[in-house]
């Protein structure tokens, strides 16, 4: 079992996990599905605040997983807010409140039955990916430090959501450095590996025998402050920062490598 799957599978309390989506929206519907269903599957109850659409697409994949809706939202075993409505409620001048945010997560979360008497939760959250899309990056920021604040308190797991693509150019530490340090994980957007076989094979074709030595120095230059993040992402990052001008072709055939490795029959997804 790969460490990704693991860490969806059996979340440490208090981690607080992060993903960015917007190359691979399919891979954001398994990973938050499979974290969500192992959940149920072991009792725990689940908080879903996502916008409609992502709920109706959760339960889909849930419903293709075996889960019983019905019980599982009759029982509460499985509650779901709409994020949208949700944000609007904890906002004071234009900022994420803690006060506000508090009564209403702390609302949310005793709506919440687990199935078993653990009390496990398990909560998966939006409302910081809308702020972002809405280029309210401050807020999104701070309501990250208000979900950490409410971890210290708690014991729950959590799952964030950004539509930011990893072959953008907004996918680089000056835009994202506050992201990294309000996360303990950053999840890959396919935890079998897909993208750091794309990413490699690119570097391989463009940078030739080079890149073997790249990829040492990259991996010596982690930032402990980070999120911990998965190799392809790190590599990424590190090229937008240190090699712009090689890092747009590098990046732009990885997606390319990417896609060809999702096509049907070449797919190596972990569902």
């Amino acid at each position: 079992m790969s460490p990704w799957k693991k860490l969806l599978e059996q979340p440490h309390p208090r981690g607080h996990f992060v993903q960015l989506y917007e190359a691979d929206e399919a891979a954001l519907t398994h990973n938050v599905g499979h974290y969500l269903w192992e959940g149920l599957r072991q009792g725990e109850g689940v908080l879903v605040i996502a916008t409609p659409r992502h709920q109706e697409i959760f339960c889909r994949h849930l419903d293709g997983l075996g889960a019983d809706l019905a019980a599982l939202l009759g029982s509460r075993q499985l509650v779901c807010w709409d994020a949208e409505h949700t944000l609007t409620e904890i906002m004071a001048a234009g900022q994420p409140d803690w006060e506000r945010f508090e009564s209403v997560m702390r609302a949310a979360m005793r709506l919440v039955r687990p199935a078993n008497n653990s009390g496990g939760l398990r909560a998966y959250g939006e409302m910081v990916g809308i702020l972002w899309k809405a280029r309210q990056f401050a807020a999104a920021i701070r309501l990250e430090q208000l979900w950490n604040k409410l971890l210290e308190q708690s014991r729950f797991s959590l799952y964030c959501a950004y539509a930011i693509d990893i072959f953008g150019k907004e996918f680089a530490v000056s835009n994202l450095d506050g992201v990294l340090c309000t996360h303990t994980h950053l999840v890959p957007a396919q935890i079998d590996g897909t993208l750091e076989t794309a990413i490699n094979r690119s570097m391989d074709e463009i940078l030739g025998s080079r890149a073997d030595a790249l990829r040492v120095l990259i991996k010596a230059n982690y930032r402990p402050g980070w999120a911990i993040m998965p190799t392809a992402e790190a590599i990424v990052l590190w090229l937008r920062r240190n090699l712009p001008a090689q890092a747009d072709p590098i990046v732009g055939l990885a997606r390319q490598h990417y896609r060809l490795l999702l096509q049907p029959g070449e797919s190596t997804l972990v569902v």
